[in-house]
């Protein structure tokens, strides 16, 4: 019960942060919870699953353009738009796992970044279509759903609140059911998991296809909320982002994706108004973080206070 006490106060302050937000703040908060739905499925691969991917920028950018792409061309509404791009982050990750996952550890994580760079050449190739680098603005047309205008502030909140808050109550469910424990079974020690019956590869794949649906809302989400798609959102830098949210925040837990890519974003902010050689400041206190709370924050609290967070 507190568990689920815990998720649900997170949600409130959130919700009622547009009331007293400025809408600066107000749209850096919308960022920051899209950009923590993409670290909670990858942390439902790496943290929960013990998968290390890093071409999970490939994902983001198939459910961003799943759903950009329709609603370019095609004249596509936001909510079939999204629709499309869950799917198509989900239907990725399960083609991409078919292959890769033949494979384990670093070979496994080598892969994954073959597959990513491999399809930031094709939207690179099909640039005509794509937008390439430049990428696209979608038409506030396509921006509207149930008649609200998602190009505006309030309707963009509450959607990105929405998603949010699926996302992450879906999460602490997944995870604390029987598949969530085999997921961790797979984690912790895969040979005894074969040995009690489960099916290592199938329990990985189901996990990868989850980690998918996750990336393809938060590019879908990240496409219509703020009417733009690329493939700078396929490049490397998109890998490397979910794993930094995640392993600052606490591999594992729920709650660590969200507080990984806040405090991320905090940094950031911080340290760029200091210098202009901010990604110093902000190594330095990754690396403070990894000497001295080598599970994140979220994960050190549990280990030696907290025991009941999830």
């Amino acid at each position: 019960m507190k568990v689920w006490v815990l998720h649900l106060a997170l949600l409130a302050v959130l919700f009622s942060a547009q009331f007293w937000l400025s809408p600066y703040h107000a749209t850096n908060l919308v960022r920051i919870m899209v950009l923590a739905v993409f670290a909670m499925g990858y942390n439902l691969a790496f943290g929960y699953t013990g998968l290390l991917s890093l071409g999970h920028a490939l994902l983001l950018a198939a459910g961003m353009y799943a759903a950009g792409l329709p609603a370019q061309l095609w004249g596509w509404s936001a909510g079939p738009a999204f629709i499309a791009g869950v799917a198509g982050g989900g239907l990725m990750a399960a083609a991409v796992g078919l292959l890769a996952l033949r494979t384990a550890g670093v070979s496994f994580m080598i892969v994954t970044l073959m597959f990513a760079q491999a399809g930031f050449l094709t939207l690179l190739y099909f640039a005509p279509i794509t937008g390439g680098d430049d990428g696209f603005a979608l038409a506030n047309a396509s921006r509207r759903i149930f008649g609200f205008d998602l190009s505006a502030d309030t309707p963009r909140f509450l959607a990105a609140f929405v998603i949010f808050a699926l996302g992450l109550l879906a999460s602490l469910a997944l995870v604390r059911s029987p598949f969530g424990r085999s997921m961790v079974a797979m984690r912790e020690n895969e040979e005894r998991s074969r040995m009690l019956g489960y099916n290592p590869f199938m329990v990985k794949l189901a996990a990868l296809a989850c980690s998918g649906l996750y990336a393809g809302a938060a590019g879908a989400a990240y496409a219509l909320l703020f009417g733009y798609a690329g493939a700078s959102f396929a490049t490397i830098q998109y890998s490397i982002l979910p794993m930094l949210y995640v392993l600052l925040g606490g591999a594992g837990t729920t709650l660590g994706p969200f507080l990984g890519a806040l405090v991320m974003f905090a940094l950031i902010e911080a340290a760029s108004g200091l210098t202009s050689a901010y990604f110093f400041l902000v190594g330095a206190a990754l690396v403070a973080l990894v000497l001295f709370a080598p599970k994140g924050i979220l994960g050190t609290i549990r280990e030696r206070w907290v025991r009941w967070l999830p």
